[in-house]
């Protein structure tokens, strides 16, 4: 294997230091000093897109503002499209609308959408005011649309040609130095009619085997498509039943209004998941630590203190029995394992739920199927794991009577707690909030308690034997 190559911070023609490859944010700062717009450019074309965002995020958000405005427009709007959503929307919002309008001009239409749609109305029209109108008007169409829906996934540019074309037209176009086709994405030439309406699509195999000559329609075939309103699941079943690199996209008339692509496809569902899995842990947005210490904090401590409420409700059922706590010091040790393993159990429920609601495969209507088979994971789960944790705790403490309480309350607790974890998903979804969200806290809050009140009520049963 080869050594990975590394970059060579000098300047090509005068040998000098361009950058430090471990601080080059610092050699930024040098240039936003020195007013040399030259050098700054000749660093970020040294570094990869993720290493230029990441030095570009060290620096003070002053900086950074000046930092864009002094890049190339095309070379600022490739950091912006590495940059996480909200991260780009934060840094195009605090630049001047006439420097902010060059950097979108630059960004894929659908990406220009996104950046736009969050802005602020002032910003967002003061940016839309400095830009060509008619790609102005582009923006504001795409941005109406919801962002997992194929209008939402959609590039506005579409590869398309009028039925009375012929294949020359189409060969011509392709040579042309003049276009762009990279905005394409792997398209194939898209058919329309008078109207704009989709009407066909041609293969290259086609057109390449065809005369020039030829009209279009007599080579063309019915094209599969989607309506700018389908779902982000609705999508992928049709990218995994075929192996197309895109869809094009039609409004309410029939018209082609964009394509959407697999890669498009690819990073929604990633950049769910991924978001999914943060909301889990408590954390909203895309947050990254080059943000703003009070909104930071602000997201966080909104999840931190409801939690403290629902610690509250699990620590009120311990309360209720001290008095067998202090009768049996065993117990105590028990307590955690119970809630704990329980817990692991239902967030895999929750986990394959949230997977299945992701992927179309469970609806809110499948509730008691689904029930019903996390109940028969969770009687066979709950019975291994309550015989085991019961032989510890028979064997730790020399009690059998406590090895049985402490068993059969992992073993309950366990039904219980993938019961919830595979149902309230299911629930939360039907009444329109956020699964990933809601999931987690609810599941903690009822097989703590639930946990706690097992062990807790079959300890004091059980006490004469215990004790």
């Amino acid at each position: 294997m080869t050594d990975a190559p590394t970059i060579d911070p000098r300047d090509p023609e005068e040998g000098a230091r361009l950058f430090d490859p471990d601080e080059p944010w610092v050699s930024l700062r040098e240039c936003l000093e020195a007013d040399d717009p030259q050098r700054l450019s000749a660093i970020f074309e040294e570094l990869s897109l993720s290493d230029g965002l990441r030095a570009l995020l060290q620096l003070e958000a002053e900086e950074r503002t000046q930092v864009l405005a002094a890049l190339p427009p095309e070379l600022a709007a490739e950091l912006i499209t590495e940059a996480p959503n909200e991260q780009a929307v934060d840094l195009v919002e605090h630049m001047e609308a006439g420097d902010a309008a060059d950097i979108i001009e630059e960004l894929d239409s659908d990406i220009q959408a996104d950046v736009v749609g969050e802005l602020d109305k002032d910003d967002a029209d003061a940016i839309l005011a400095e830009m060509e109108p008619e790609e102005a008007a582009e923006v504001l169409r795409l941005a109406e649309y919801d962002d997992d829906t194929a209008g939402g996934l959609m590039i506005g540019e579409t590869f398309s040609f009028p039925n009375t074309d012929t294949v020359g037209a189409v060969i011509r176009r392709l040579t042309s130095e003049e276009e762009d086709f990279e905005r394409y994405r792997g398209q194939h030439p898209y058919i329309i009619d008078e109207e704009g309406r989709l009407i066909g699509v041609v293969s290259l195999r086609n057109l390449l085997t065809a005369k020039r000559s030829t009209a279009l329609p007599d080579i063309m075939v019915v094209p599969m498509s989607v309506t700018t309103d389908t779902p982000l699941e609705d999508i992928q079943d049709l990218l995994d039943e075929h192996e197309f690199l895109g869809l094009p996209v039609i409004d309410s008339e029939g018209k082609l209004v964009g394509t959407v692509s697999r890669s498009a496809v690819s990073d929604a569902l990633l950049e769910r998941s991924e978001s999914e899995s943060l909301r889990r842990q408590g954390v909203f947005g895309d947050e990254l630590r080059s943000m703003p210490l009070i909104l930071r904090s602000r997201r966080r401590l909104a999840w931190l203190s409801a939690n403290i409420i629902l610690n509250v409700i699990a620590a009120s059922v311990i309360s209720v029995y001290e008095e067998t706590i202090a009768a049996v010091i065993a117990i105590a040790i028990f307590l955690p394992m119970v809630s704990d393993m329980s817990g692991c159990s239902g967030n895999q429920s929750v986990a394959v739920s949230l997977r299945e609601l992701a992927l179309g495969l469970t609806k809110p209507v499948d509730v008691f199927r689904v029930w019903a088979k996390e109940v028969s994971v969770g009687v066979i789960n709950g019975v291994v794991l309550g015989i085991l944790i019961g032989i510890v705790a028979w064997i730790w403490k020399g009690n059998a009577f406590l090895g049985l309480v402490i068993g059969l309350a992992l073993a309950i607790n366990t039904v219980i707690a993938v019961s919830i974890g595979g149902v309230v998903p299911l629930l939360l979804k039907r009444f329109n909030q956020d699964p990933a969200v809601a999931s987690g806290p609810l599941l903690t809050t009822i097989t703590d308690v639930a946990g706690f009140f097992l062990v807790l009520s079959l300890a004091t049963l059980m006490m004469p034997l215990l004790v």
